[in-house]
């Protein structure tokens, strides 16, 4: 028996791949598909089932497509109502893998058709479970996400039911069962995620909150419910693409396929209104870049940023990358459902320094020249780290402006000041400064390194607080 975690950091999500005797078993596949197909090909087996735990809302799960390619069957939990050809099993439904067995455990909370996937060895032993947004490393998954498709549900309702599937389907196995979640720390699917992947069960019930045998049903809906920030825009869009169905990732790579002439490319900007996203390393798009664009680093937390910042999921997009990372980001972009990337600038932004365009700058300090601006001039310090960070340390003086919450940030810088701008290491305050340079306000400043070198600094005025990691958003603690 061969199990794979297949970990994708961007996304914090955990495919997985399962072969016995030939025959093959993927679980909540991501939408690039070919790996499988080359790794089943490779073991010499037969992709038999495709396994889904729920309609995820983080990413745009390759399980159609995987379908088409392999004549495998798409299996999800009760209640399940897919656009597309699909097993929906009953509770407690057995499927024989080889000589081992996967088992249905209908667990609803996370949402309705939720579904862990229990696996027995050969010789009939409970093995491991494959527990999707059910049941994480440390915590459980959020209760909020499927009341925005059904008004009748409340996210109270769901945890509650979240909290019978834990008791009646997951806590009566046995210590010594695997654990193999969905997601891992950075996805925002739950709150407060371990960097660990996976784990025993029985650990589980010793430090995880949510699988404390004395908590009582009320206790759990309190816990589970409060400090939950609103998912992103794109969480809905996703579900319903996962839902329906969508186009194969190949025929995305097709139409993204257009290598653009730097008049070609303004041309096409004209035309189609198109959003000019650069998704080089920071300190190079400030260097330089294409007046207009903004900058979501590939290197960096891409896919959740993308998804939290262009909030329409059909706009057309137009990309700025590094020669030869092109099909990179346009497959990052599709993993989250962003399938209208219609060409991009031919030999990266060089390209357009050879052919003389007008560019654009940011101006971007040292912490040292940070520190020392701040002990000379009034200058105001933006801080776009969340309000967990925040409230954890920051320098003394500076304001709260959360790049999450962007639009109401803005709202506190008046254009006509001068902002120094800063995240915890330099990537989001990249993000923040290009966004709203695109905005007309010129007057800012980033910070390179972020707090994380800033308080290294001799001299620097820090404010402590309450530990990011006991704030309300517990995940929070990145470093990005």
């Amino acid at each position: 028996m061969k199990i794979e975690q297949i970990y994708t950091g961007c996304l914090a999500q955990g495919a997985y791949y399962i072969e016995n005797n030939g025959e093959v078993a993927i679980i909540d596949p991501l939408r690039e598909t070919q790996s499988y197909i080359d790794q089943a090909e490779k073991d010499n087996a037969k992709i038999k089932y495709i396994f889904e735990t729920h309609f995820h809302a983080d990413f745009v799960s390759g399980h159609v497509d995987l379908a088409k390619k392999t004549s495998a069957t798409i299996v999800y939990g009760p209640t399940a109502e897919p656009n597309f050809d699909a097993h929906i099993a009953t509770d407690n439904a057995v499927f024989k893998l080889g000589n081992i067995t996967i088992t249905t455990l209908h667990t609803p909370g996370h949402t309705m058709e939720s579904t862990t996937y229990l696996l027995k060895d050969e010789n009939g032993k409970d093995y491991a479970i494959f527990s999707g947004d059910t049941l994480f490393i440390g915590d459980v998954g959020r209760p909020d996400l499927a009341q925005k498709l059904n008004s009748d549900l409340t996210q109270e309702k769901l945890a509650g039911f979240l909290y019978d599937s834990l008791h009646s389907k997951i806590m009566p196995l046995a210590d010594d069962v695997i654990v193999y979640p969905a997601h891992g720390a950075g996805s925002a699917c739950g709150k407060n995620m371990s960097k660990e992947t996976f784990d025993t069960l029985g650990h589980q019930k010793e430090v995880n909150y949510a699988l404390n045998p004395k908590m009582t049903k009320e206790e759990f809906i309190t816990e589970l419910t409060s400090g939950l920030l609103p998912p992103p825009f794109y969480f809905p869009e996703n579900v319903m693409m996962n839902k329906m169905g969508v186009e194969s990732l190949d025929v995305i790579k097709e139409r993204a396929n257009h290598a653009l002439s730097p008049d070609e490319f303004i041309q096409v900007v004209e035309e189609t209104s198109a959003l000019i996203l650069d998704v080089r390393d920071p300190q190079t798009f400030a260097a330089g870049f294409i007046p207009g664009s903004i900058n979501i680093g590939i290197k960096g937390n891409f896919a959740p940023w993308v998804g939290t910042l262009i909030t329409d999921i059909k706009q057309p997009i137009l990309l700025i990358a590094d020669a030869g990372s092109e099909d990179e980001a346009v497959t990052r972009l599709a993993r989250v459902g962003y399938d209208n990337v219609i060409g991009y600038l031919a030999n990266g932004f060089q390209s357009w320094i050879d052919a003389e365009k007008d560019f654009d700058e940011i101006v971007s300090i040292s912490p040292e020249e940070f520190v020392e601006l701040v002990d000379e001039t009034e200058l105001k310090v933006l801080d776009v780290r969340k309000p967990g960070e925040f409230s954890s340390a920051h320098v003394v003086g500076a304001t709260s402006a959360p790049l999450d919450f962007i639009n109401e940030s803005m709202k506190l810088i008046d254009p006509e000041e001068t902002y120094l701008v800063h995240c915890a290491g330099g990537y989001r305050s990249m993000i923040f400064t290009s966004i709203l340079r695109a905005r007309g306000y010129e007057n800012l400043i980033e910070v390179a390194g972020g707090f994380g070198k800033i308080k290294e600094v001799e001299g620097v005025k820090i404010e402590e607080g309450v530990s990011a990691c006991q704030s309300e958003q517990p995940n929070s603690c990145s470093t990005n």
